[in-house]
């Protein structure tokens, strides 16, 4: 296979093309290309590279690979990819993954036991050399890949169905929900909910036992804590799911944590159709921060998730996965963004 590079608004550049201007044979480009200078005199190596040079050249890694017989591919297996935050973790992964020389393909479970399962013995078939699981569920493909030691980084979600450890990436949730805590009761929330999704995601757990362990540790009991929870995959449906109910079982709370941003611009809407003011009324705290959020919710504080950071985390842990060591734990760091402002958040009740 020939490496070739196509420059902007120019002739694609070829080791055919390099070679006929040197006036040399394309293997002997070739192996210079490769650095195997042992066959070609110093005088032919320097005014290869010149032309390499001028040309803006590049070997082809992916291509070099492939004549190996490797195929430089990884999968990344990631549900409902019209959530900013997975489209977010996808970007830079395969940012990472490109730049180390590797192809990425990209699959959308929506969630489902079955269809990620599906996706995970295509990619099988296909030789990918590991799979990146975004916010994981449990099926039974995924617990036998996990179990017999595929290649395999998690993200957002541990897995449950494993006695191996495994690689993981994401942030200290349990630490992100006591933040949330901490900034509502600062604001002055003292009958706070939590509304969230399926309970059953470690991510969605953590975030809820760190809230309610943070409310408690600053003397907000658990029994006045109010919890909408929906069935639904959706989370924007959810948010607004949840604040209908709450709202039907008793009224607006001062303040509700959500366990994402979705689900907080779902809570948004209905608070809008009830005539109710965020965050005068109800301070409406989130976790991902959405880059929308600056745009189009200047009302919404939530917990900052560095996902541009982590395409070159998740390359890192890929890293120790093809190294043969045990899978660990790699955390980012996470942080509040306060949106509210010292005026406002002293207006609170």
């Amino acid at each position: 296979m020939e490496q070739r590079l196509r420059r902007p608004g120019r002739q694609r550049v070829s080791l055919s093309m390099i070679a006929a201007e040197a006036g040399v044979s394309a293997s002997t480009v070739s192996r210079i290309v490769n650095g195997h200078l042992n066959r070609a005199n110093p005088q032919t190596v320097a005014a290869v590279r010149a032309l390499l040079d001028r040309h803006g050249y590049r070997p082809d890694r992916i291509a070099r690979a492939l004549r190996r017989g490797e195929s430089r591919v990884v999968a990344m297996l990631a549900p409902n990819l019209d959530n900013p935050a997975m489209g977010a973790i996808a970007s830079s992964t395969e940012a990472a993954l490109r730049a180390a020389g590797y192809v990425m393909i990209l699959c959308d479970f929506r969630d489902q036991p079955a269809l990620q399962d599906e996706y995970l013995e295509a990619m099988q078939a296909q030789s990918v050399e590991a799979f990146i699981i975004v916010s994981a569920v449990a099926s039974p493909v995924l617990a036998r890949f996990a179990e017999r030691g595929e290649p395999m980084v998690f993200v957002g979600r541990r897995p449950k169905q494993t006695r191996n450890p495994v690689a993981f990436v994401g942030i200290d949730n349990h630490a992100a929900g006591r933040s949330a805590a901490a900034f509502m009761v600062e604001a002055g929330v003292r009958s706070p909910a939590i509304v969230h999704t399926a309970r059953s995601s470690s991510a969605v757990a953590d975030r809820m036992d760190g809230f309610l362990a943070g409310l408690h540790a600053l003397g907000i009991p658990r029994d006045v804590v109010r919890i909408g929870f929906s069935p639904q995959l959706r989370h924007l449906e959810a948010g607004y799911e949840t604040a209908r109910g709450l709202v039907a079982d008793g009224g607006w709370p001062q303040g509700i944590f959500c366990v994402s941003d979705l689900m907080a611009y779902g809570v948004y809407r209905f608070a809008g159709e009830c005539g109710v003011n965020v965050p005068a009324d109800c301070l409406i705290t989130g976790v991902d921060d959405s880059p929308l959020n600056e745009w189009i919710a200047s009302w919404l504080s939530s917990v900052h998730v560095p996902y541009t950071d982590y395409g070159a985390a998740i390359l890192k842990q890929l890293e120790v996965v093809w190294s043969g060591a045990p899978g660990t734990d790699l955390l980012l760091p996470h942080r509040l963004v306060n949106r509210l402002g010292p005026s406002r958040q002293r207006a609170m009740p």
